[in-house]
This record gives C-alpha cells, sequence and structure tokens, in this order.
C-alpha cells in the first residue's frame, strides 16, 4: 500500500469502505495493520457521500482524498506535502503533478492552479493530489452529494480564493478504469453544468467543450493515439 510506503508517515490513514461485500472488512481485522490506520465499513450514497464521511472522521489538519485505485506516486509524497504547509503556514491547500494514463501511454501532466481558467475544468488540478485544510471544509462546505462525478470539481470552484501552491513534482498515480476516466463525457458535461451554477453562461467554456470533446473522440483512434505519442516525444503532454 502506497500509504505504508512513505519516508514520513501519516498521522492517519482512514479507509471509507462503501462496498457491499465483506472482503475489504476481513482483510483489515484479520491482517496486522499500522496504529495510524482506521476504517468505515458501511454503505454510502456515492462519492460525495464517502468523501464527506471521510473528512469528518478524521482528526488531523490536513486532508487528503485518494480513491482506492489511486496510489501516492512514491515514498517521498507525504514528505513533500508537510514541508511546504511548513514552510509557507498561511496555505489553505496544495497540489501537484499527476501520473495518468492518456492515448494509451503513461504521462506526467499538471499546472499551477489558475482561478481565471476555472471554465477548463479540472485542467492541470486533481483531486488525487489535493491536500486540504480541515478548515477550508469548514468554510466553504463539504461535496455536493447531488453532484455525481464532478463533486470535486464544484469544490474547486468554491475553493478558488483560498490560498494555495504547486508542487512541480507528480504526487499521485490515478486509476484508469475510474468513473471519471470510463465516463469523461458525462463527467465533462456534469462539470460544465458546475460551472454555470457558480459562474453563469460563458462562451469560452462552450468553445473548450467543444476541444475536449473532438480531442477525446480523436484520442480513442489509432491515428489520435500516434499523434499523441509524437506529443509526449516533444515533451508536450502538460500543454
Amino acid at each position: 500500500m502506497s500509504v505504508d510506503s512513505q519516508a514520513v508517515l501519516p498521522y492517519e490513514h482512514l479507509i471509507i469502505d462503501g462496498s457491499t461485500k465483506p472482503g475489504i472488512r476481513e482483510y483489515l481485522e484479520n491482517n496486522p495493520q499500522p496504529p495510524y490506520r482506521r476504517w468505515i465499513c458501511e454503505r454510502d450514497n456515492g462519492i460525495a457521500d464517502a468523501f464527506n464521511k471521510g473528512i469528518r472522521n478524521s482528526t488531523g489538519e490536513i486532508t487528503l482524498l485518494l480513491n482506492s485505485g489511486d496510489q501516492l506516486y512514491d515514498g517521498t509524497v507525504t514528505q513533500r506535502v508537510m514541508e511546504l504547509f511548513e514552510k509557507e503556514p498561511e496555505l489553505q491547500w496544495v497540489h501537484g503533478k499527476l501520473q495518468m494514463m492518456r492515448g494509451g501511454i503513461w504521462v506526467i501532466v499538471g499546472k499551477p492552479f489558475d482561478k481565471t481558467r476555472l471554465y477548463r475544468g479540472m485542467r492541470g488540478v486533481f483531486h488525487p493530489t489535493m491536500y486540504v485544510r480541515r478548515v477550508v471544509y469548514e468554510r466553504n462546505g463539504f461535496f455536493d452529494t447531488t453532484v455525481k462525478m464532478a463533486m470535486d470539481y464544484d469544490f474547486l470552484c468554491r475553493i478558488a480564493n483560498e490560498k494555495n501552491a504547486f508542487i512541480d513534482y507528480p504526487l499521485a498515480t490515478f486509476d484508469p478504469t475510474g468513473v471519471s476516466t470510463t465516463k469523461y463525457l458525462d463527467a465533462m458535461n456534469e462539470s460544465y453544468a458546475v460551472y454555470r451554477k457558480h459562474y453563469g453562461y460563458s462562451w469560452k467554456q462552450t468553445l473548450w467543450g467543444w476541444r475536449l470533446s473532438i480531442l477525446h473522440h480523436l484520442l480513442e483512434s489509432k491515428v489520435g493515439k500516434l499523434l499523441y505519442k509524437i506529443k509526449v516525444k516533444l515533451k508536450m503532454e502538460n500543454v
């Protein structure tokens, strides 16, 4: 487990298991676990509900939400994050780069958050790399349980003015079988509905949505995958 391989171990690791099958609970109960690990095994009402349950039951000052298939990139992640928060105590949340599958190959992407480009969705910001102070949730609210896939983007829209920083290093590896990948267009459309809820209609958002839809379909083709490999070789995957 990537959490246990950290050079600086976490204050706590809370597992939220909403599965209807007993396998996870049985494994946790029947195998030795580190003292910082706790778990809650019960049904939930979707991803946002599970996120909220984790935050409300945690006791640490800074939280990370890591889906079951995602992993911390390497053993230096928590140390890098802690050092930045200690160096700049006024920071309310930080994020970093992400390793993910795109166009059939693994790439590392991510760039500093720019609230003027929120119309682009979670472009450059990924929730498996977001470390957020608990007080940020208290000020801005928890995850909206009525949003099924873009709950992280909805939250990002609400914390856009909170002081943040970017770590120019991959902090997590993203599971390519997650719902935001397998239902990419549905997640994208929900994200744009979220943006309009907060900021109203934007022609920039409409044009960007068309662009992403075209690129998504292109990347599913052999020609698109080849073009993307060329783009990666030119070190333009983060553009």
